[in-house]
């Protein structure tokens, strides 16, 4: 795997961590899940512009914003999960959980997704993947070290349970990835801010001023909207396991931020934690995957170009252009060449 193929993940990781430290700089104190709303809520706004300019600039552009009514259910249940219930119980466990604990036990949301594609969806995992997912989530652990008890308190399993909802989020969300990555982060966002602005109201949150409610809303954009977008080009080029291995990372760029804007002498866990990530990322970035493997006929429509997987004809005007994104069909093709599990590479395989 390159690091090109790598790139949208820790794109997204890097935009999602910034944004912790910036919002403590620019928004201050609010309660979690209105912040959550608005963080979201400007995730979808912002997405939905730029979505209106995309439209407004090329009217064919229009058939390739949309998702198909196939797709609806995988695109739906992700939102119950990652927008709903993950939020919600998040929110009650932090309320019965130290902070320094809660963040320990939201890096189990790595892990549980790398299970779940490698077992419900079979998702290939080789030995070099595992050893490389660990070192990330123990670089992640050592990172969020804190001395404490409450790990198998209620309010921690309610934390571990927000983060099995983030898992199956990130699974059903690969289910929809061929469709456009905007699209479908601006839909999560929209309605994920809408569900938790509304549950932050009936808790009896208010809103705080004007101004800050807009630096929520732009850090939103930057850090939840085109982080997702990049996240769902990573599951549709990279597959769910490996996409959210490098998203992990994301607490690094996080204290990275943190210490540019608070200086000080990084500590020795820090180091510690930044090598096993660097271990692990590196580990990811140079598997290779290859072996003798069929595509079965497959119909869907996403960006592309007339590589090896994309050899048909036009059936309107086309100048030639790529890539471009139209509703094509795979025949079956059978060939060996050095692959990971992205939309055209969902296979069995025999050992």
């Amino acid at each position: 795997m390159s690091i090109r193929s790598a790139l949208p993940a820790l794109a997204a990781a890097l935009l999602f961590g910034a944004s912790t430290p910036f919002a403590k700089v620019l928004v201050g104190d609010m309660p979690p899940l209105l912040l959550a709303g608005l963080l979201y809520l400007g995730s979808g706004l912002g997405l939905g512009v730029l979505l209106l300019l995309r439209r407004a600039r090329d009217a064919h552009a229009a058939q390739a914003l949309r998702i198909s009514r196939g797709d609806m259910p995988w695109l739906l249940g992700a939102i119950v999960f990652g927008g709903v219930v993950g939020p919600t119980l998040l929110m009650w466990g932090l309320g019965q959980t130290s902070g320094a604990t809660a963040s320990l036990l939201l890096n189990v949301e790595g892990v549980l997704t790398a299970v779940i594609a490698w077992i419900v969806f079979k998702e290939n995992a080789d030995r070099q993947i595992v050893i490389g997912m660990v070192a990330i989530v123990a670089g992640g652990v050592l990172l969020s070290w804190a001395p404490g008890g409450g790990m198998l308190s209620p309010g921690a399993l309610l934390i571990v349970g927000a983060c099995l909802s983030w898992a199956i989020d990130n699974n059903l969300t690969r289910k929809v990835s061929t469709n456009d990555a905007m699209v479908v982060a601006c839909i999560k966002g929209l309605l994920a801010g809408a569900c938790n602005t509304g549950l932050a109201w009936v808790s009896g949150a208010t809103l705080p001023a004007w101004s800050t409610v807009g630096a929520s809303l732009a850090i939103g954009m930057l850090g939840y909207g085109l982080s997702l977008t990049l996240f769902v080009v990573g599951l549709r080029t990279l597959g769910t396991a490996r996409t959210g291995a490098y998203f992990s990372v994301a607490p690094l760029f996080g204290v990275v931020i943190s210490l540019v804007l608070w200086p000080e002498l990084p500590s020795a866990s820090f180091w510690a934690a930044s090598a096993l990530m660097a271990v692990g990322v590196w580990l990811h970035v140079r598997e290779r995957h290859e072996h003798e493997h069929t595509h079965e006929p497959l119909e869907h429509a996403h960006p592309h170009r007339h590589d090896a997987h994309h050899q048909h004809e036009h059936d309107f005007p086309w100048d030639g252009s790529e890539p471009h994104v139209h509703p094509h069909r795979h025949g079956v093709l059978s060939h060996r060449h050095a692959h990971f599990p992205d939309i055209h590479h969902r296979h069995g395989h025999s050992h």
